[in-house]
């Protein structure tokens, strides 16, 4: 199968748009008519362009509130579709999109309707052009995919066919079932939206919040399986409407769209069994066993404080690399890798972002399958000069120009720290803090980049995606959404915020782009934790007393137990059974900080907790504190 775009999907002129469609690797474009109508130039000039980017036009849209209308409106609706047939014929386009009446002077009927599109079948055949119907899930007669089939059954014209669209179908709950018995040759367009599941009128949740498969929550899967019983082997077409698509880079938006046809494509033939041509098969999701380090690229000033935190911590210098100036942090199963080498991809990333988290790098099964799959997805590899004897660990860019890297045990990159790094003895009569492994790591983001990032893991990982969650901040509101492994080995929580007051966003402004602001590790005994953490000097982040007092008002915990979370500032939430307690480290100088936390048979994480550790935070950067 063929993919293409519509150009409504896109920020830009369209010019602009044209060019990051093509970059994207696309074959087809659909013209939105908005963006031909300001393009200073003629359908011509269109033309030419496009045939130079070795693009096609695949349709001309919207004509609307054409079918059912009674005269004088009726024989007006025809000449406006004359005229829309002398603009196709100058862009070179034969298919024009006709979406489902809204008008409320438009009469109902199937057979009316039907007669209506016969006719202009008809008048489109003599120019060598054809017609598409399309049932908008808020159009005042037909709004149902089976009714707009019906139409142009009974039209049984050859040059009128029907548009499928998954964002109207599915939005509405329509049955998928009598879309399999639909004749594939019939059907002239599909085009592919999905969404979050919302409480609005169709309208407004088309025109806004519209996504690309994979960043939604629609059954677009379910959808695919059904028109892939049809026969259907033309082309796919994204239609988006989205505010967050608006305010991108076009190249951006246009790449997420590629590379979300390869991975809904990838995985209805996974689930079929069924080959899609045109698409490469690609290696199956990465499974993350775990995080194997997080690397920090730091001047020697950041460093040395860092690393004394990192001494509060509870961590131990295990290792120094064998030609760079870095140095490997341990405790329980966390590494950290503080690098303050002068040359090579650290370097260049501190100076633009300073001191913060570079890169990432997960515990995969097979790493050479990951970084093929990714490449396969159009993520950008990345690779630099090594040392003579050294891992060369492949890696791709990931978010805000960091790196994700992968290791496996199967191979060499399992010896890691053995081969790059020479190890340093860690004294046994040294007590650690108790941390044990990586809970989860929060990146924050532009608002605009959080659905890029989503669909980056989530095409890219065997991970799954929570709902959208609206958290509190003292400067706005921020969104966040978690992608995660089913067991927890790997855990991301993504921010981002349309407020330039939160701190996330602050965080953003201060490190030049997104990035991680914090790191959660996971404490077999937190209490113990806490006070070695007390005990080792390291600030921790203050919570009012009244948390506590309404603690003990909101759950069942003992006077004992709520005294004992009050002197250790220590944070509680509960599920059902299950418990959550977290405490904050203060934030260094560029906003970054560690969360300490304990589950006990918890799958969340603290939500109703995160307006007071926010707000804490707030009153420490008001004071001078850390800008966070």
């Amino acid at each position: 199968m063929q993919t293409a775009i519509a150009t409504v999907c896109l920020s830009g002129t369209l010019d602009e748009k044209l060019e990051a469609i093509a970059a994207a690797g696309f074959k087809g474009v659909e013209i939105f008519e908005t963006d031909l109508i300001g393009f200073s130039g003629t359908p011509s000039h269109v033309r030419r362009m496009i045939e130079d980017l070795g693009l096609r036009i695949v349709t001309f849209q919207p004509f609307r509130d054409f079918e059912g209308m009674p005269e004088p409106q009726r024989s007006r609706a025809f000449s406006r579709a004359e005229r829309k047939f002398d603009v196709m014929q100058e862009l070179g386009c034969d298919l024009l999109l006709v979406c489902s009446n809204v008008s409320e002077q438009s009469l109902g009927g199937i057979d009316r309707a039907a007669a209506d599109f016969h006719e202009l079948g008809e008048r489109a055949a003599r120019r060598g052009l054809r017609v598409a119907y399309e049932a908008l899930a808020w159009g005042r007669h037909v709004n149902d995919y089976r009714d707009a089939w019906e139409v142009v059954r009974r039209a049984a014209h050859p040059s009128v066919g029907l548009v499928l669209d998954s964002f109207h179908t599915l939005v509405r709950n329509t049955d998928l079932a009598a879309m399999r018995a639909i004749p594939g040759d019939r059907i002239f367009l599909v085009q592919i939206a999905d969404a979050p599941k919302l409480q609005m009128d169709y309208l407004s949740w088309s025109r806004h919040y519209r996504c690309f498969p994979g960043q939604g929550e629609l059954a677009v899967d379910e959808f695919m399986e059904a028109l892939l019983a049809t026969g259907y082997d033309g082309l796919l077409s994204h239609e988006i409407f989205s505010d967050r698509f608006r305010a991108g880079s076009a190249r951006s938006v246009a790449l997420d769209g590629q590379r979300s046809f390869l991975f809904l494509l990838d995985e209805l033939r996974q689930r079929t069994g069924a080959p899609v041509p045109g698409i490469p098969a690609l290696p199956p999701r990465a499974v993350c066993r775990g995080i194997e380090f997080v690397e920090f690229a730091m001047d020697e000033e950041a460093a040395g404080r860092f690393e004394t935190l990192l001494q509060g911590l509870g961590f131990r210098k295990a290792g120094l690399h064998k030609t760079k100036a870095v140095t490997r942090w341990a405790q329980g199963d966390i590494n950290i890798v503080v690098n303050t080498d002068k040359e090579g991809f650290a370097h260049s990333f501190q100076i633009v972002h300073g001191s913060t988290v570079c890169a990432i790098a997960l515990r995969v099964d097979d790493a050479a399958a990951a970084i093929e799959r990714a490449v396969s997805l159009l993520d950008r590899p990345f690779s630099q000069p090594v040392g003579p004897g050294e891992l060369n660990i492949p890696a791709v860019r990931g978010l805000g120009g960091s790196l994700l890297y992968f290791v496996d045990r199967k191979s060499q990159l399992g010896r890691l720290w053995e081969v790059d790094f020479n190890a340093i003895a860690v004294d046994p009569r040294e007590e650690d803090a108790g941390l044990t492994s990586y809970d989860h790591i929060s990146q924050s983001m532009h608002d605009e980049e959080m659905l890029t990032w989503l669909l980056f893991y989530t095409s890219l990982l065997d991970v799954t995606k929570t709902r959208v969650q609206d958290v509190v901040d003292p400067g706005g509101v921020v969104q966040s959404q978690v992608v995660a492994t089913e067991d927890g080995a790997l855990r991301l929580v993504l921010n981002a915020s349309q407020s330039h007051r939160t701190l996330a966003s602050r965080f953003i402004n201060q490190a030049f782009g997104a990035g991680v602001q914090h790191i959660a590790l996971a404490s077999s005994d937190i209490f113990r934790t806490v006070a070695r953490l007390r005990a080792a000097g390291v600030e921790l982040l203050p919570i009012p007393d009244n948390y506590y007092e309404d603690l003990e008002a909101r759950t069942e915990l003992s006077p004992d137990d709520i005294d004992r979370l009050r002197e250790s500032r220590i944070l509680y939430d509960r599920e059902g059974t299950g418990e959550y307690f977290q405490a904050y480290t203060a934030s260094m100088d560029n906003g970054f900080f560690f969360e300490i936390v304990e589950r006990r048979g918890y799958a969340g994480f603290g939500a109703v907790n995160a307006p007071i550790r926010l707000a804490a935070q707030a009153r420490l950067s008001a004071r001078g504190r850390a800008p966070a």
